[in-house]
């Protein structure tokens, strides 16, 4: 399994504010829909939305394959000795076995090896070399991500997230031995997609909480910072754009996040604040808007959420470029609003061209 995906030129120009033609939208269907939903249904609006869904045919889809943590009753160990479970097939489980829940085991503890493995399973390098080459051949460009909770997230599944917090109140040492494996582990990582010439490299993980971040700010600083800038560094010196991703309330953390030169931010709507995400980030790197998924597009109408991304688009775009839209399916909306998902997506890409 790798995290290898292709990047349109309209997405780079969208980054770079090269006037693209239109907004980037993706419309991302969690594995679990396809047990909550009608599958026919489904394939149906997808089908029906040629611009979020590209050259889809229902007789060639398939059903996504389940990653081993996204499997209900059967626990999964990661590479870093880390065990996960799930209660619904498709949705990512949570650690219920942290590795160095006791410091004890943190002497005879290796970190796992990024020429074999990205953190939760195996990676095979030379498969991603001939995507790479040849996507390149094709005239496309290449991302690569780290796993998703590659830092702080990581940190936390080792040592559990309360223990923590507290190793960053107390100033333990220890945790500094922890985090340079986790650094020196995603730097393995990171260095591999770069020599292959990605476009783009992908930092993806949770800070925010419903209000607020999940750490304080001055330890985010201290010892989660540092991190992000040393595992930037080599994509910013070869020209690689950067992402990075963070649900929740990340606004006391902004500037700290994007410090290691980020070109790109996926946040969230209205955690975050549309207005706030207006006034702080816009025109200073591309917002990679994450569409609301716990009040309107869940219980709103559809009117509502027409009027939602109407006005996100409005506010945040340009026709300068600036501005990536993406929304995430997850069980419990009503079909008739994932309707009005998709419609408005592609009814607003080209609003600023």
């Amino acid at each position: 399994m790798d995290s290898t995906e292709t990047v349109s030129e309209n997405t780079l120009r969208t980054i770079r504010f090269e006037r693209p033609d239109y907004i980037p939208m993706t419309f991302w269907i969690n594995p679990a829909c396809w047990h909550h939903y009608r599958q026919d249904a489904l394939f149906e609006l997808m089908a029906a939305h040629p611009l979020l869904f590209g050259d889809f045919t229902w007789q060639e889809s398939a059903l996504p394959e389940l990653d081993p943590w996204e499997q209900a009753g059967a626990p999964y160990t990661d590479a870093w000795g880390c065990v996960w479970q799930t209660t619904d097939d498709g949705i990512t489980g949570s650690v219920t076995q942290h590795a160095l829940s006791n410091w004890s085991a943190l002497e005879n503890y290796a970190a796992p090896d990024p020429a074999r493995t990205n953190g939760m399973t195996a990676i095979d390098w030379a498969a991603i070399e001939d995507k790479v080459l040849k996507a390149k051949k094709k005239g496309k460009h290449v991302a690569g991500s780290l796993e998703h909770g590659h830092a702080f997230l990581r940190l936390s599944y080792l040592r559990g997230y309360e223990n923590l917090l507290l190793d960053m109140a107390d100033a333990d040492k220890r945790l500094w031995r922890l985090i340079e494996m986790v650094e020196s582990f995603s730097m393995g990582i990171v260095r591999r997609y770069v020599d292959l010439g990605a476009a783009m490299m992908r930092y993806p993980e949770d800070l925010g909480a419903q209000s607020g971040p999940m750490l304080a700010p001055e330890h985010f600083r201290t010892y989660i910072r540092p991190i992000y800038e040393h595992i930037m560094a080599p994509a910013r010196k070869a020209g690689c754009l950067v992402h990075m991703h963070s649900d929740g309330d990340i606004r006391e953390l902004a500037d700290d996040i994007t410090a290691g030169g980020v070109d790109v931010l996926n946040l969230q709507d209205r955690v975050n604040g549309i207005d706030w995400i207006a006034a702080t980030l816009k025109g200073r790197l591309c917002i990679d808007l994450d569409i609301d998924r716990q009040h309107i597009t869940r219980f709103g109408t559809p009117g509502q959420i027409d009027d939602l991304i109407h006005r996100e688009v409005q506010k945040l775009g340009s026709p300068e470029g600036g501005l990536m839209m993406i929304y995430g399916l997850y069980p419990g909306v009503p079909m008739d609003n994932i309707k009005a998902i998709m419609d408005a997506m592609e009814r607003y890409a080209a609003f600023h061209s």
